[in-house]
């Protein structure tokens, strides 16, 4: 071999070169066999002592330059190659600069990545601070010991949300977002020492009462070596009432009471006003609705909510509120006090297709309308009109408050009439001061005769607000004043010249074929009562057919289209019945599964 080595390079170059050649070789094998193996190459295997060896001597045949290579470039080696090799190059600097160079060219083109042994089951690794291979290291150390694989999650079924603790209830869908978050919070004392890297939900069966997350976490384990382990965590839901459900149930916790009360013998306010709140969903805070004589009762848990409902009311319709509170208990350590809160709401005694009698002194204010008017509806302001002049005005809860003022006639008090004759009042000139007239309906004057006395020639005549609608022949319904004795305060201080003989309110249509061909529906409260009179059930239709008749009114109020009857596109019916459009309906949202019945619960027993 080293006349090999000799001869080889004679021949490429000057033979000047080659004692130095071979000098060079002898001494570097020299140095590496007797240096000690932890001196030099510190780590390396005996084939890469003996490539060194190659390199050096080969980098020493092609190297026309020696002088250019100098310790100055011992830094850049320093910085490039592991502390084995900067053993072995700052030990044969010593015998030539060109020395440095080899190692540079052996340890950039030609060295592989090195590896080691694991220390436990000798398979080869890329060397690591605990030199161990990643399956005996995590059957030596295990990082998810402490985090629970089996946690208790509690699920109200009545209002279907989760328990957060320690005592708030959150609402969250499967799989979403929030839900993930509680969960992660279930493990979050458990997970101090590792790093959570990423979560995730595993697919389950929405009744099996089982929430699966895939979870993955790291931690720095043996002299500073960081593990990576994934791992499922199994979530069981345990059924557990909220108390906001308990409170519901027992029906007898309360902590504020909304009393709502009209003195009047109908209840068309009071259906007009479950029907507002049916839309803005005052009545879900609610723990009991209970329907009195003259009223309702809500109960609520806290005093905002039931503040909340105040607030709604006032708003709504013209009412006037008072407040009590009544001592349960006081903590004289803390300082605390328990009190139940009542909210008494009184809404004006007044309904629509009422007939008031206004005080002289309100009928001025109000444009010089007459004293006898008709309630045409009560929104958040009572609305009259003159049958006389056709003059309307709003009277709201604070003016009537100040200048109250009663009706004269309950809804049973009205008769039904015939019409006779009518004539339409063209130009009507009012007095001076007079307010606004409406243009929705129009002034005529008519004779009727009642229904009930048919066999006689006694005909009464009147003006009415209804001339838009009535012909001859068409029945009505009206309050007889001729006939009847009223005991009002303000009508009897009256001209009697100036109290009609009769005051028409509406005109009469067939209910039974209106309830046929109704082809709608509303939603009603939960309340607690013994059940529906057939005079509750009479005012209920009544109410029904006011909307009909009132475009206005059913603004404010949701309609529901009901399936079980055939839709009708005409806008009126074949008596001139008005009628509610298609367009004003909504669809009724219904939930069924795939064999078309009603959708069952998320979570079953």
């Amino acid at each position: 071999m080293v006349g090999f080595v000799t001869l080889v390079p004679a021949l490429c170059r000057s033979f000047t070169w080659s004692p130095c050649v071979v000098l060079g070789f002898l001494l570097t094998v020299l140095v590496i066999i007797l240096t000690p193996r932890g001196e030099i190459l510190r780590g390396a295997s005996d084939r890469g002592r003996l490539s060194v060896v190659l390199y050096v001597f080969h980098f020493l045949i092609i190297a026309p330059t020696v002088d250019f290579f100098k310790p100055s470039c011992l830094p850049i080696a320093d910085s490039v190659f592991p502390a084995w090799c900067r053993s072995t190059i700052l030990f044969l600097v010593s015998f030539d600069g060109s020395l440095v160079l080899a190692i540079v060219e052996f340890g950039v083109n030609n060295f592989s990545p090195l590896s080691s042994l694991c220390c436990t089951c000798g398979i080869p690794i890329p060397p690591n601070p605990a030199n161990m291979c990643v399956s005996c290291l995590r059957t030596t150390v295990d990082i998810s010991e402490g985090i629970p694989k089996q946690v208790n999650l509690h699920f109200c079924k009545q209002c279907e949300r989760y328990l957060q603790p320690p005592a708030s209830w959150v609402q969250c869908a499967l799989e979403s977002r929030e839900l993930l978050a509680l969960c992660l919070k279930k493990l979050k004392g458990n997970m101090t020492k590792v790093r959570l890297i990423d979560a995730g939900f595993l697919w389950t069966e929405p009744h099996s009462k089982r929430i699966k997350l895939k979870v993955t976490i790291q931690k720095e384990v043996m002299n500073g070596a960081i593990l990576q382990q994934v791992f499922v965590v199994e979530f069981v839901i345990q059924g557990q009432m909220c108390d906001d459900c308990h409170r519901v149930e027992a029906k007898d916790f309360w902590n504020s009471v909304v009393q709502v009360r009209q003195k009047t013998s109908h209840k068309k306010t009071f259906y007009y006003l479950e029907q507002l709140i049916l839309k803005h969903k005052l009545h879900q805070n609610a723990l009991n609705i209970k329907e009195i004589h003259e009223g309702i009762d809500f109960y609520y848990a806290t005093k905002q909510h039931a503040q909340k409902m105040v607030d709604f009311l006032q708003c709504t319709v013209p009412c006037r509120s008072k407040t009590s509170q009544r001592l349960i208990s006081h903590d004289i350590h803390s300082n605390t006090f328990n009190y139940k809160s009542t909210y008494s709401i009184e809404i004006v005694p007044v309904c629509k297709d009422n007939v008031v009698c206004l005080s002289p002194r309100l009928a001025q204010s109000l444009g010089n309308m007459g004293q006898v008017c008709v309630c045409a509806r009560v929104t958040s302001t009572i609305h009259l009109i003159d049958p006389n002049t056709l003059q309307i005005a709003e009277v709201d809860g604070g003016t009537y408050w100040r200048n109250p003022f009663n009706s004269l006639v309950s809804p049973r008090q009205l008769e039904e009439f015939i019409v006779m004759d009518t004539d339409v009042i063209r130009n009507q000139k009012l007095r001076a001061g007079a307010g606004i007239r409406s243009n929705k309906h129009t002034l005529a004057e008519v004779w009727v005769q009642k229904t009930s006395e048919m066999d006689t020639a006694q005909q009464y005549h009147c003006r009415t607000h209804l001339g838009h609608l009535l012909n001859i022949g068409d029945l009505v319904q009206g309050f007889d004043f001729a006939n009847s004795n009223v005991n009002d305060e303000f009508l009897n201080k009256m001209n009697p010249s100036h109290i009609p003989d009769v005051v028409l309110i509406k005109k009469s249509y067939n209910r039974s074929k209106r309830v046929k061909r109704r082809n709608w529906k509303l939603k009603e409260m939960d309340k607690d009562r013994e059940g529906m009179a057939p005079e509750d059930e009479r005012q209920y239709q009544d109410f029904l057919e006011d909307l009909e008749e009132d475009e206005a009114l059913r603004k404010n109020v949701n309609i529901f289209r009901d399936a079980s009857k055939i839709p009708v596109e005409s806008d009126t019916d074949d008596e001139g019945a008005p009628r509610i459009s298609l367009m004003e309906m909504l669809e009724d949202l219904s939930l069924s599964d795939a064999t078309g019945g009603e959708g069952a619960d998320m979570l079953t027993e």
